[in-house]
Parts: structure tokens; C-alpha cells; sequence
């Protein structure tokens, strides 16, 4: 047992999984996805009707394992690299097994691909074809650079209005970072303010319980779920079951409503190139470093923490601007 961890209270490997991971604070969405790939390890090689624990499997299975999802699932190497960090959890945080086979799995390489980016032209298009609630978020997230669930997690005492930035909590890699308030926003964002707080007072008096607060910050502060500053910007119109805790209370915004509404707006904006809410974020970087911004602000904004990821964009700003001209050219000319 690794110093300073709690004791595993349950018997089952999935449960046991499920305590780690809740103990180190991973979202959501991640328990999701390693419970599945750790399901279907596991069921994996009891496929010939003799279940054997992962304790059992060795460095030869787990190969085997990575093979098949790469020649017979055939699957991308972002979806082979979640099943081996799924996998890899299992045995080091859960199994305490770090055996030095391990360390020699090798992580297939993701091709660094140049992103879709709208030039701003396409963007006021796409926009134009947006109305409500999403032409809101839609546009925060354009100007901005937030990724989608930074958005529709955006909490009420995250947004300065005196001082036009906006605070983004616990992003990706657990960091927090400052972004600007666009000031033609500013109007619009206060509007959806009024809009939460009228959610709010309506759940205060029928005494629903209060929103989702991260980490065991309500263990401590048993009330500060209830509280006006830590309500949802972007909140539900309706109630939801809390997956872990059991508790009904009232959600923020469903992502898929903005990425449906946006793939409307696309098609009738009759643009063919691939969009998704992710586009808009680049299409924000790009757009910035047109405008003539310093690269590392850019990087700043966007939460990277090295900026090779964010060099990415000059790429695309030399697709932008044509590169270099082509003899063909002049030899028209």
C-alpha cells in the first residue's frame, strides 16, 4: 500500500477501481472510460471461458491485448493509447503491481495533424445561424479559446465583469488560467446572469439540493453548493440524478445541445469543411496570432503548457495565407 492511501473497502476489481480513481479526483468521464477498457481486458482474455485476474496476466498478455485492438479493432492511436493508460492504471494504482515490464509498452505515436480552422468570415456566418442560449456559448467559446466543458462549467463568481476576465477552474491537467471577457459579450453574459439567478431562487426556496462542488470541498463547507457564487452560468432547465453521489440537483447545460445546435448552423451556413465546438477554439488561436499577438499570450490563453503544441497554429496560418507561391504561377505570369 502506497503511503498515505486509503484502504480499498471493496472486494470487486471494478469497485476497487472506482475508489482510486474518485480518491484521485479524475472526472467523470474518465472513471467511464477506464472502467470499460478494464472491463474489456479483463473479459478479454476469459474469452476461452477461464476468467484469470490481472494479477495473473502478465507482460505477454497485455501486449496481446494492445495487439489486438491495433490489428483486429484496428482502432486510432489516441483510442490504443486511453486503453493502455486504462490499463496501466489498473496495475499501478489499484493492483500496486509496477513491474518493469511496464515501463517498456510502447504508446503508438499520434500523428500531429494541421486543425480544421473557419476563417472569420465563416465564424460570423456560422453565427449568424445561431439564436438563444447556444449563439451565447457559441460565440463565448469563439472569443474566448475555452474548450466546450470549461464553458458550460463556468461558474458565477468566475466571470469579472469590472475587470473583463474570466476565470477558468481546474482545466485540463488540473490548472487554472485567466482568459479575457469579450466586452461586446459583456452585455449578453450579464443577461444570462440574471437569467441564472432567477434558476437559483427558484431551487433556494423549494430547498433542491445545491450544485455539484469539486473534490470534498462540500465535506468541509457544507452549504457552499447552495450558495449564488458557486451556481452553474450555463445552468439546466431541468434535474439530474448525481452518478456518484445519488443526489438530485440541477446540472449545468447538456453539451450535446451545443454541438447539435452548431451542426445545424454549419450546414446552413453551407460550409464543407470538418466543424466541431473544438474548431472554434482553433479558429480563436489562428485568428489571434493573424491579428499579430505574441505566440506565448497565445499559449497563456489557451492553457498549453508547452508551446510546441501551440506552434501548431503557425501551420495553419501559412494554409491561410497561401505559403509560398508556386512556379507554376509564375510561369503564368
Amino acid at each position: 500500500m502506497k503511503p498515505g492511501t486509503p484502504p480499498l473497502k471493496s472486494a470487486r476489481l471494478l469497485d476497487q477501481m472506482r475508489e482510486r480513481i474518485r480518491y484521485l479526483h479524475y472526472s467523470l468521464s474518465t472513471e467511464k472510460v477506464y472502467l470499460y477498457w478494464v472491463r474489456f481486458f479483463v473479459r478479454w482474455h476469459g474469452r476461452a471461458g477461464q476468467m484469470q485476474h490481472p494479477r495473473d496476466i502478465g507482460a505477454p498478455g497485455v501486449e496481446a491485448f494492445l495487439t489486438m485492438l491495433a490489428t483486429e479493432r484496428r482502432v486510432s492511436a489516441s483510442t490504443h493509447n486511453q486503453a493502455l493508460s486504462a490499463v496501466l492504471f489498473l496495475y499501478r494504482e489499484v493492483l500496486e503491481i509496477d513491474l518493469p515490464w511496464l515501463n517498456n509498452i510502447n504508446r503508438p505515436t499520434q500523428k500531429r495533424r494541421i486543425p480544421s480552422v473557419l476563417t472569420k468570415d465563416e465564424v460570423a456566418a456560422v453565427l449568424t445561424y445561431m439564436d438563444g442560449l447556444t449563439a451565447l456559448l457559441a460565440r463565448l467559446l469563439y472569443g474566448t479559446g475555452m474548450r466546450l466543458m470549461e464553458g458550460m462549467r463556468l461558474r458565477i463568481k468566475d466571470v469579472d465583469f469590472d475587470r473583463h476576465v474570466i476565470i477558468v477552474r481546474d482545466a485540463k491537467g488540473g490548472k487554472d488560467r485567466v482568459v479575457m471577457l469579450p466586452r461586446s459579450l459583456a452585455p449578453a453574459l450579464r443577461v444570462q446572469m440574471l437569467a441564472a439567478r432567477s434558476q437559483w431562487e427558484a431551487d433556494r426556496q423549494v430547498q433542491r439540493g445545491g450544485v455539484e462542488t469539486p473534490h470534498a470541498l462540500e465535506q468541509k463547507y457544507p452549504r457552499v453548493g447552495h450558495s449564488w457564487a458557486w451556481f452553474w452560468m450555463f445552468p439546466s432547465p431541468t434535474l439530474s440524478i448525481d452518478p456518484r453521489s445519488g443526489i438530485e440537483r440541477r446540472h449545468h447545460l447538456y453539451e450535446d445541445r451545443l454541438q447539435r445546435a452548431l451542426k445545424v448552423a454549419v450546414a446552413q451556413a453551407g460550409i464543407a469543411k470538418p466543424v466541431s465546438v473544438h474548431t472554434l477554439r482553433h479558429s480563436f488561436a489562428t485568428h489571434l496570432l493573424q491579428a499579430g499577438t505574441d505566440i506565448r499570450t497565445v499559449q497563456e490563453l489557451l492553457g498549453h503548457s508547452d508551446v510546441s503544441t501551440t506552434m501548431i497554429y503557425t501551420h495553419v496560418l501559412k494554409v491561410a495565407a497561401g505559403g509560398t507561391a508556386s512556379p507554376l504561377d509564375v510561369l503564368a505570369a
